[in-house]
């Protein structure tokens, strides 16, 4: 077995890391210790090794496009600046034919993935929803459809009137393959009280993914952090999903999405610092020992971290996504996506192997 680092690890380390290399689940405190913890090499180390039993040296990647059909929305969540009113300046709602044009505009060849979420539109029935993906799917039967958050799914129950299977089943019918996994946030209903997440609860989360892959859906989830919650919160949540996986197995990916500030002049100070990306990615690795990938988004930490975290743990950098634009509205600062031959060049910077992927980890080629 490899030797750690950082040669004098105390106690409670020394036990987590023979839990670890034994195999055995980490519990709550021992996520609480570990983010507690100043000794991230061995933390990087120790999630290292768990992604190498399960994914070696491979990093996975996908050809992909993020849409956003509106970006009207009913909830005012405290972290949000993607969101308009209906009629405010810079508010939209594409009709299908509009987004085709857009595709038509934008897609290149070996685009396999639509990524599309948005507002929640309440101007508009949820029929709307379904006709927009009818529309995509029409179009670019080729191309598989990603779409929605679970929020989302909660809030075409309510417009609706029908019931998280009717609208998921209803969906499906219009070319749905898999949910994104936004709409997260932190799994506390404390903490969604005080950031104003105006949307599903966390229990309404965890049922809209329950339910989709209870249909035969592999689906994403995601972690929001960086704003009041406390690394217990954030522990907790990780738990919350393990949870769901052990009785379902349906999330192919962990997502941690680094929260961004309001505004692209905010200073460091408001931002998230690379040690606590990097620690939180390792985390996440260790805690979810039932979930085959953790991803390190480019969008949010930039993409020389994200060179870095493959060392930590994560086995994905995502996608092409060509125009990213919700954490852009916020105060990301970095690209707004990269192209097929930037990705395997960031992987490949990081002495690991990149494989393009479809939506469903299913490899289409390995860059050896």
């Amino acid at each position: 077995m490899s030797t750690l680092i950082t040669p004098h690890t105390d106690a409670r380390m020394a036990d987590i890391i023979e839990k670890v290399r034994g195999g055995e689940r980490l519990t709550l405190e021992d996520g609480v210790y570990l983010y507690d913890s100043s000794d991230l090499l061995t933390i990087g180390q120790l999630a290292n090794e768990v992604n190498q039993r399960k994914n070696g040296n491979k990093v996975y990647f996908i050809e992909n496009m993020s849409l956003y059909f509106t970006n009207v929305c009913e909830s005012r969540c405290a972290f949000c600046n993607f969101r308009k009113d209906e009629g405010e300046e810079g508010a939209y709602t594409l009709s299908g034919e509009e987004m085709i044009s857009y595709v038509e505009q934008h897609i290149h060849p070996g685009v396999r993935e639509f990524h599309i979420v948005g507002g929640h539109n309440d101007h508009v029935p949820f029929q709307y929803y379904v006709d927009s993906l009818q529309a995509l799917h029409d179009r670019f039967p080729e191309v598989t459809l990603k779409a929605y958050t679970a929020a989302e799914i909660d809030f075409f129950t309510r417009i609706s009137g029908l019931s998280i299977r009717e609208v998921l089943e209803r969906l499906q019918a219009a070319g749905l393959k898999t949910l994104t996994g936004g709409g997260a946030e932190i799994l506390s209903d404390q903490y969604r009280k005080k950031m104003r997440v105006d949307k599903a609860n966390v229990e309404e989360y965890l049922e809209v993914h329950r339910q989709a892959h209870q249909l035969g859906m592999r689906t994403h989830t995601t972690m929001l952090y960086g704003s009041i919650e406390s690394h217990e919160d954030r522990v907790r949540h990780m738990l919350q999903i393990r949870e769901l996986q052990d009785e379902t197995n349906g999330f192919m990916v962990f997502i941690p999405l680094s929260m961004q500030p309001k505004s692209k002049n905010a200073g460091i100070m408001r931002r998230n610092s690379a040690y606590e990306d990097l620690k939180t990615i390792a985390i996440s690795r260790l805690m979810l020992d039932n979930i085959d990938h953790i991803k390190a988004y480019f969008i949010n930490i930039g993409p020389q971290l994200t060179q870095v975290s493959l060392s930590f743990g994560a086995s994905d950098v995502h996608g092409t996504i060509l125009k990213e634009r919700i954490s852009h509205s916020a105060g990301a600062l970095t690209p707004e996506g990269m192209t097929r031959e930037e990705l395997i060049w960031l992987v490949k910077g990081a002495g690991k192997i990149p494989v393009e992927r479809d939506t469903f980890y299913n490899e289409i080629k390995v860059y050896e």
